[in-house]
């Protein structure tokens, strides 16, 4: 299991390094290098690491921890096949990271990234969407018994598209430069992140590394199915460089119109998954 988190882990800064550098091109800036998140989790190893005098010292570091240790469990899920509902459970625990690892540092910029985190709730409504999608249409929310009915019926991608639509929008609210990441915005620096540096903050850009690995590993396999590593790497990469299209060419919402827009792109979801199943039906 070792391998594959450090795995995980590497190939998760490398798309975030790709990530940063396609929005670069379509912006008409040069770009840092597609291995420059790497550098920066090995510089902040090194810098100097302490915890602030108003920050709470059980909670600034423990949080760190979860967030390790909740995406390395959801990739132990992802690869033994298990509960789609246990993987997005765990997902929806990240929400305890965002907030507590902006409310223990006592720094004013950290506070109010804890509180956008709580008032972007509404990017896990869509969760909700593609869980039932998925169970209606492969009556199971077991990950491998999910890719075992693509095998027989094709890419639920193609089946149920609206489903597939609501877990991109997911995957695209998590993402760095989003026009939905209102809780790293510039005006409050780097938001919940803003006090944890040196060794936390290499910690923190580990556990987000695996998220973003975890999310799109996810989208392949419960919309796809499973796929040769090679294959699954380019097609996660694909879907990560549509990403980055979207976050280069849409400005960052204020976080009531994210989530009045997130809430209202939701609705049309499901709409759009009532009437398919009714047709169906």
């Amino acid at each position: 299991m070792i391998e594959y988190l450090i795995a995980a882990t590497f190939i998760g800064m490398l798309f975030h390094g790709i990530h940063r550098k396609v929005i670069a091109r379509i912006q008409q800036r040069p770009g840092p290098p597609i291995w420059q998140e790497i550098l920066h989790a090995l510089k902040f190893s090194f810098k100097e690491t302490w915890i602030p005098e108003t920050a709470s010292q059980a909670l600034f570091v423990g949080v760190i921890l979860v967030a390790i240790g909740i995406w390395s469990a959801a990739l132990f899920v992802l690869l033994s096949g298990g509960s789609l509902l246990l993987l997005f459970g765990i997902y929806m625990l990240h929400k305890i990271v965002e907030h507590g690892t902006g409310l223990s540092s006592g720094s004013p910029y950290g506070k109010f990234g804890a509180i956008r985190s709580v008032i972007t709730a509404a990017a896990e409504i869509p969760l909700f969407a593609t869980i039932a999608a998925v169970y209606l249409f492969t009556g199971s929310l077991a990950i491998s018994d999910i890719a075992a009915y693509q095998q027989v019926h094709g890419p639920l991608l193609f089946i149920v598209p609206p489903a597939a639509l609501a877990m991109y929008l997911v995957i695209l609210t998590k993402v760095y430069y989003s026009p939905f990441a209102v809780i790293e915005s510039k005006e409050i620096v780097s938001g919940y992140k803003t006090e944890h540096f040196g060794v936390w903050r290499a910690a923190l850009e580990v556990g987000f590394s695996l998220k973003t690995f975890v999310l799109l590993y996810a989208f392949v396999i419960v919309f796809i199915g499973l796929l040769p590593i090679w294959w699954t790497l380019l097609l996660m990469l694909a879907i990560l460089v549509s990403i980055s299209f979207v976050c280069a060419l849409t400005p960052m919402l204020s976080p009531y119109d994210s989530v009045t827009v997130q809430s209202i792109a939701t609705g049309l979801i499901v709409a759009a998954l009532a009437v398919q199943w009714v047709v169906m039906a």
